[in-house]
């Protein structure tokens, strides 16, 4: 199982992706509408945001995944379509009916999603007068528009895909992804796109996607701020032509396998493109009492605003780990806890035993000087572990955030 960077979105068999600039972004050079279409119908699933405060088009998109089917995903950006009342959802389904249209398919067979600025009327006007040139311009090589179209504080493009075997067919995933602040997903990701060719029934699809999302997006935090309008959606048409997955057996464990491989790279692309973020910060908590204590024991870790800090100056102050690892809400012993800091130049333990070590801080300095860093925290306390993804906290976040809407 390989990752492929240079290809996305239409990389399985029978996808096809477009994106175009419709004039929701005050930019006329920035792209802000984007399609995904399957050739053929497609079994599909989706998780979405735990926040009380969400999106219309997360609405209308549960509503169209209740047969477990769809054909096409329309995304735009620049505009979150959230608070907006009964426009907002009339505006959401505008958007499918209009696509379907002209595609020529069922209503139902087209999802929505948007990401935005939260309380601005969504100008559906510009859309409509953009879906014809976004459906002409659908062809395989429209994965890098696409990607690029749901961006929006994002630096890069956010794309992959991956090849494996079941049932000698070659079966392909294809995904792309946008986020960059207000993540703390608690739910799948800030918005992300999969495909592939897999034969799978809907339930096992939705179950592996849970399933996958648990170890994955879940983990990720750029700002402890669960947006509005996190959705992660997967298509999955069949065209592979492997015997239909009806059960959890090996194949299901196999595509479960590929499935986690993709979606923690993208993960973990997006906290290392987090608003502002010079670094990628990994936090492995490991020998804990339970699979939720090390859970909340790395996420903890990676939400530390002073922990954030430190890793921007550079700075080894392990004392603030542990006041985070002590105020997570786990019931730790201090007195067993050993700390690490690890990167691509060397590694230094600085705390055995809950109490500091002698160590090098011109060593210490440069392993934290790098872009990738890893925090390694040894519960000593049982058998359990997790990994949580996460970035420093810089000058430039408040600076893109103090002027979002500008």
């Amino acid at each position: 199982m390989q990752l492929i960077t240079t290809k996305g979105i239409t990389a399985p068999q029978g996808f096809l992706a477009s994106g175009i600039h419709c004039g929701l972004k005050k930019n006329n050079l920035k792209l802000d509408l984007a399609l995904i279409y399957s050739t053929v119908p497609a079994t599909a699933a989706g998780v979405y945001t735990k926040n009380k405060v969400k999106g219309a088009p997360i609405y209308i998109t549960k509503d169209h995944l209740s047969n477990k089917k769809a054909q096409a995903i329309i995304i735009n950006s620049g505009n979150a379509n959230t608070c907006n009342g009964d426009d907002g959802l009339v505006k959401a389904k505008r958007m499918t009916e209009i696509q379907a249209r002209a595609l020529k398919l069922k209503t139902g067979d087209v999802l929505v999603a948007s990401t935005g600025v939260i309380g601005i009327p969504l100008n559906i006007d510009a859309i409509k007068n953009g879906i014809p040139m976004l459906t002409d311009r659908l062809s395989k090589d429209g994965f890098n528009d696409a990607a690029t179209a749901i961006m929006t504080t994002d630096t890069y493009k956010k794309q992959l895909s991956l090849e494996f075997t079941i049932d000698n067919k070659k079966i392909t995933i294809g995904a792309m992804a946008k986020g960059s602040g207000m993540i703390e997903p608690n739910m799948g990701t800030m918005l992300s796109f999969l495909t592939t060719d897999l034969n799978i029934s809907g339930e096992l699809l939705h179950e592996a996607l849970k399933e996958s999302t648990k170890i994955s997006y879940n983990r990720v935090s750029v700002d402890g701020d669960t947006s509005t309008n996190d959705m992660m959606l997967i298509l999955a048409n069949g065209l592979a032509n492997n015997k239909t997955i009806k059960e959890k057996d090996s194949n299901y464990y196999l595509f479960l396998k590929a499935l986690n491989k993709v979606n923690i790279a993208l993960a973990k692309m997006i906290a290392k493109d987090g608003e502002g973020a010079s670094k990628l910060i990994e936090c492995i908590a490991y020998n804990c009492k339970s699979a939720k204590d090390a859970e909340i024991l790395s996420k903890g870790v990676i939400n530390s605003p002073l922990v954030k800090t430190a890793m921007f100056g550079s700075d080894a102050n392990w004392g603030r780990i542990l006041c985070a690892l002590g105020y997570s809400g786990v019931n730790i012993d201090p007195n067993k806890i050993d700390l690490t800091f690890e990167s691509s130049v060397d590694k230094i333990d600085v705390c055995k035993s809950g109490m500091g070590l002698s160590f090098d801080e011109v060593k210490a300095k440069e392993i934290l000087l790098q872009d990738e860093i890893t925090i390694h925290i040894n519960m000593n306390d049982g058998n359990f572990s997790s990994t949580a993804w996460g970035c420093d906290l810089s000058y430039d976040y408040v600076k893109i955030n103090g002027d979002y809407r500008s």
